[in-house]
């Protein structure tokens, strides 16, 4: 998981659950933690860093704790005074949360009964939520591209059918992405396609009432609420996503999952990789992609390499006789890491790249088209195009926010996303294409158009989990600065020219 997707909902030992969120009030302010002097206050007008708030849902509890960025726990004294100081929890950072009619929360104080609100510098205690004043809009913290899992079906949504149905065990394809899009304090939830899942359980062009929803967690999981008061649930033998219950089981209940890039591999003769033959990992296919062709690249942060996973939930194994087989069913048994099933992407110049093995040697297929790791060095033979699948549509996300179009230029400090449509120019490279319907285009400055009539094509590579470099057509990669700058000026790759994808 991701640093961004990773946290929400997961159970962390002791502690319980975890939510990173962004607490959003009435006038559409976000709590926000300064970093100095431990203050707090409710001005915060996008959510960035200092506005980013772990909620801590302890197991078997029904209280939670509200820590900032700094480590800090929110605390409450018998004085009604808000603080942000406490450096482990005890009773008053306790908080139970209440639901409203309309989906919004309150923060109740477990030792002195009072509730959490405010605006700009004037965060307090009230006896009860005043008006508005006390409510708070739940902004989850993630990449809005995710994977969504029932719980009770333990499936995942995927677009089947013109519908989102729960009936995928792996999530394999673009067909099982979900976009969820926060809007005036409540979601939408989009299909691969960029359609809005209405509460009926059909997909609309256009967002409408029917088709917000807001957030509830319960045990590490999600429900989403209907304008009716009704939660999502899985209905049927197709397990069609539609509001209908008022009560919450396991059935209502969903968690948040990372999407790992999905791809295909092009080697040198110009064949697919595939396992349609059985174990057996060769690049012998030139007909129309299947589930076969299709392995997803999940990151290892600690060898900075990458497990390869079939569709048949095996993951390439390096064999030194028989060469590259798809034959292991864990790549850390037992927290072991079978270094046999890890492998480096050595990218090139022209967005090709080879795959080192770990005897250190490079993948390459025999004219069998069998992948064998037996090569000393790279050549035309050990390189492969590898073409992402499962993101027909990107949102990127850098350290500053969010990359979209402002007037003729993209910029990547937006607080909200652009849609970016993403197609391979069957080449290694890619082109970008705007929500406006143009392409990205390099200009003199070495920025980006937003108004480009012809595409240029840029390479993107994998670096770490669900972050990806670009790389413009001169070869620098591009790069954001705070003050929104997104240029092609990079040399080499940072977290300044890494984008969450």
């Amino acid at each position: 998981m991701s640093e961004v997707n990773g946290i929400n909902g997961h159970k962390a030992g002791a502690t319980g659950f975890q939510w990173k969120v962004g607490l959003q009030n009435s006038l559409g302010k976000y709590l926000t933690a300064e970093t100095f002097g431990f203050k707090i206050n409710a001005s915060g007008v996008g959510l960035k860093k200092k506005q980013v708030w772990i909620i801590e849902q302890v197991s078997n509890e029904e209280w939670v704790y509200i820590r900032s960025h700094l480590g800090r726990y929110l605390s409450a004294d018998r004085h009604r005074n808000v603080t942000c100081e406490a450096e482990e929890p005890t009773e008053s950072e306790r908080f139970v949360v209440e639901y409203s009619k309309t989906g919004r929360w309150a923060f109740k104080n477990v030792a002195h009964q009072y509730y959490l609100g405010g605006n700009d510098d004037k965060v307090t205690c009230f006896d009860k939520p005043p008006n508005d004043i006390g409510w708070w809009s739940i902004q989850l913290s993630i990449h809005p591209q995710v994977h969504l899992r029932n719980v009770n079906r333990k499936r995942y949504a995927h677009l089947a059918n013109d519908e989102l149905q729960c009936t995928e065990i792996v999530p394999w394809g673009a067909d099982s992405l979900v976009i969820m899009d926060f809007v005036d304090g409540r979601y939408t939830l989009k299909s691969c396609d960029n359609r809005y899942l209405s509460r009926e359980g059909t997909l609309q062009e256009t967002m409408t009432e029917d088709t917000m929803f807001t957030l509830e967690i319960r045990s590490g999981a999600l429900a989403f609420k209907d304008h009716e008061g009704r939660y999502l649930t899985s209905v049927g033998a197709q397990a069609v996503m539609k509001a209908r219950n008022k009560m919450i089981t396991k059935d209502e209940l969903f968690t948040i999952e990372d999407s790992h890039p999905q791809v295909m591999f092009v080697a040198h003769n110009g064949k697919k990789v595939s396992v349609k033959q059985g174990v057996d990992v060769s690049a012998n296919q030139d007909e129309e992609i299947s589930d076969k062709e299709i392995f997803q690249l999940e990151y290892e942060s600690v060898l900075n390499k990458w497990a390869v996973r079939t569709d048949g939930n095996k993951y390439w194994t390096l064999h030194p006789s028989t060469g590259i087989q798809a034959t292991a069913t864990d790549v850390k048994p037992g927290g072991q890491r079978k270094e046999e099933c890890f492998f480096e992407l050595v990218w090139q110049d022209n967005g090709l790249a080879a795959i080192k093995a770990s005897n250190g040697m490079y993948i390459y297929n025999k004219p069998s088209g069998t992948l064998m790791g037996g090569s000393d060095a790279i050549t035309d033979k050990e390189k492969f195009q590898i073409v992402l699948l499962n993101r027909p549509l990107v949102v990127l996300k850098g350290e500053h926010g969010f990359i979209g179009a402002k007037g003729n230029q993209y910029i990547c400090n937006k607080t909200s996303y652009d849609i970016i449509k993403v197609e391979s120019n069957g080449k290694g490279g890619y082109r970008l294409k705007g929500q406006n319907g143009k392409y990205w285009e390099i200009n003199a400055d070495s920025t980006i158009s937003a108004e480009g009539n012809s595409a240029s094509d840029f390479i993107l590579e994998f670096h770490g989990q669900s972050k990806l470099a670009i790389k413009a057509p001169h070869g620098a990669y591009l790069m954001g600065y705070q003050n929104g700058d997104f240029k092609a000026v990079a040399d080499t790759v940072d977290c300044k020219s890494l984008w969450e994808y």
